[in-house]
């Protein structure tokens, strides 16, 4: 119903996180990490569950020593979204995640001791299939980087990066992806569109410690929106100090913002003002957190007055469109005979929103069995 999407993706190497595709043009996966011990197991799965359940596609999980080590394989055992193991300095807690299954490892080369130690974790993934992540972060910069380039630049991440690329360069591995993230905006974005023309290797985007909630969620917009409207991303995650089931929450808003990717409700809403005919704030947001199970793509206008009303429903899958007493209500772009009470708008609105979702999954799905069993053989 809206135009089509006229970004045009950066080529990238395909590597595989577990069972998810990232680069080559798979779709751009969304993935947080969690902030429980992971030394305490039960809470640690119970949060990754969470994460996977409002779409989360990749959990990162630090892990800073061996006891960490020993749980994350309990916590392998217990989980099916793919997990990344966050590690740093020390190769023997490397080779003993992978020995319990990660699915990629998240090491900088360059910061795990001689290259005796490096080319044994290398090897390691490579019999393994397991893929690994650079990560350089401007606030951890090598002592000698901040020395020649006296603060953070575009620059100096890239060079950062390159060093560790270098390494893997030599060992011959090139299943790895790079992340080269900063808290200032700018900072993040310069960074990555050097590096997008130094590598062919999938890029992991971040604005790091991007903040709070409401902050780190317009942040991290603005610094990812510029990159991905430029086709640069092949994953994401959202930096929040706030519950990483937020972050998996912003992250699929700024990719359906961008019609990147379609996965849940998009609600189109009014800000309200003195003509609406019903309370559009707490309608929407009482749908929103109503909603947040329904995974199907689905537009959705709420508009509380015949202004605007019409011409976004005609455009959505299922409209609202405020008149007093009695709303009008569209689907599928067409104005329906039915009328909505205004005093009951979020049941009503739920119900048929569910219904609507349903049957549209119902019709992807037979779509999608249609397109596989019409693949010829051979």
């Amino acid at each position: 119903m809206f135009a089509e999407n006229p970004i045009k993706r950066r080529k990238s190497t395909r590597i595989n996180v577990g069972s998810v595709p990232i680069g080559d043009g798979a779709p751009i996966a969304v993935q947080s990490m969690t902030n429980t011990p992971t030394t305490d197991v039960d809470a640690t799965v119970a949060q990754i569950n969470r994460i996977q359940a409002v779409g989360g596609e990749i959990v990162r999980v630090s892990v800073p020593t061996m006891e960490a080590a020993e749980a994350f394989k309990q916590i392998k055992q217990k989980v099916s979204v793919p997990l990344v193991a966050d590690i740093h300095f020390d190769y023997r807690i490397a080779l003993k995640v992978a020995e319990y299954g990660v699915d990629c490892l998240r090491i900088n080369p360059g910061n795990i001791g001689n290259l005796e130690r490096v080319k044994s974790v290398v090897d390691c993934a490579r019999d393994k299939n397991i893929p690994i992540r650079i990560g350089v972060n401007g606030g951890s910069l090598e002592r000698d980087l901040q020395e020649k380039y006296g603060e953070p630049t575009p620059e100096a991440l890239v060079e950062s990066a390159m060093r560790h690329v270098d390494i893997l360069d030599k060992l011959n591995f090139d299943q790895f992806k790079v992340s080269v993230k900063a808290s200032d905006v700018f900072l993040a974005v310069g960074a990555y569109r050097l590096l997008a023309q130094k590598i062919d290797q999938p890029l992991h985007l971040g604005i790091t410690e991007a903040g709070g909630l409401r902050s780190g969620a317009v942040k991290s917009s603005v610094g990812l929106g510029m990159l991905l409207a430029e086709g640069i991303g092949d994953t994401i995650r959202i930096s929040l100090a706030a519950d990483p089931i937020e972050e998996i929450k912003v992250g699929f808003d700024i990719l359906k913002s961008l019609r990147i990717r379609s996965r849940g409700i998009n609600f189109i809403a009014c800000p309200s003002c003195s003509r609406q005919e019903f309370d559009v704030i707490s309608t929407v947001n009482a749908l929103e957190q109503r909603l947040e199970d329904v995974l199907t793509p689905l537009d959705v206008s709420i508009i509380g007055c015949v202004v605007n009303g019409p011409g976004e429903a005609e455009v959505s899958d299922l409209g609202l469109t405020g008149a007093r007493n009695m709303s009008g209500y569209y689907l599928d772009g067409k104005r329906q005979r039915e009328r909505l009470s205004n005093d009951d708008l979020v049941d009503q609105l739920e119900k048929r929103i569910r219904a609507k979702a349903a049957a549209k999954a119902a019709m992807l799905d037979g779509k999608n069995r249609i397109e596989i069993n019409e693949v010829p053989e051979g």
